[in-house]
């Protein structure tokens, strides 16, 4: 059961040496790209006149409001420093529920950290807590963490990766995850888990470390990821049709 699994579930002792081995990658990966600081300063305020000249440049009043409530302050950081948690329950959740739902959804979660790596390296970006003058950097003044990066609470060694937000899009993967698994039998709760990812949202533009363009950018991230692992899940599904001997007439 550890290695080879039971019941179309994979062996859960390869699964997690494989997640973890994946994670470390990924995660060295992330903390080498973004160091270019001009170039993402650069980013920061292109991003921002577009925002301007569509209307969406809310971050400021939104970071002002916030940095106004201690006690959302707090929460906000609670949220924003637990997200892994709520991924690590739902991976766990899916594997013990649905061993298909299961692989569908690591599938995705495994595209999407693909997926961004690229994206990281080639444009970096400053979120508003750098570029934006006056913004209150509110995860490293309510968190009680915030040594461990820095004091900026950023993600990790890098701090210039914010576009797309890895926040919102782990966020909307946990929901898509969830919403997968339960529409079948529980449509309506199904639509329960898409309000982590709007909470989420509202989190990381108030806490001034993404903005309003970084959540589309996620949209853009999770839809791509899970459109690649629905493509993969397909051609496997046709190379283990053509590998399956020929039914024997009766």
């Amino acid at each position: 059961m550890l290695v080879r699994g039971v019941r179309g579930r994979p062996g859960a002792l390869v699964e997690v040496l494989g997640l973890l081995l994946w994670l470390w990658l990924f995660t060295r990966l992330h903390a080498a790209a973004g160091k270019d600081v001009a170039a993402a300063t650069a980013h920061a305020l292109s991003l921002r006149s577009a925002e301007r000249a569509l209307h969406l440049a809310v971050e400021p009043a939104a970071n002002g409001w916030l940095a106004g409530h201690p006690l959302l302050c707090h929460l906000a950081v609670y949220v924003y420093r637990g997200y892994y948690l709520v991924v690590l329950g739902v991976l766990v959740w899916l594997f013990v529920r649905d061993g298909a739902a299961y692989r569908r959804a690591r599938r995705a979660l495994l595209a999407m950290t693909a997926l961004i790596l690229p994206v990281y390296w080639a444009v970096p970006m400053s979120p508003p807590r750098f570029a934006l003058p006056g913004a209150v950097d509110v995860v490293a003044r309510y968190d009680v963490l915030s040594g461990a990066d820095g004091g900026a609470g950023g993600t990790g060694g890098n701090h210039y990766s914010a576009m797309p937000s890895l926040h919102v899009g782990w966020a909307l993967w946990c929901a898509y995850a969830a919403w997968s698994a339960l529409r079948p039998a529980r449509p309506r709760l199904a639509l329960l888990p898409w309000a982590f990812p709007v909470l989420m949202t509202a989190v990381v533009i108030a806490t001034g470390n993404h903005y309003v363009l970084d959540v589309a950018g996620s949209v853009v991230l999770v839809s791509a990821a899970v459109g690649a692992a629905a493509l993969y899940g397909r051609l496997a599904e046709r190379r283990r049709d053509r590998a399956r001997p020929a039914a024997q007439p009766a």
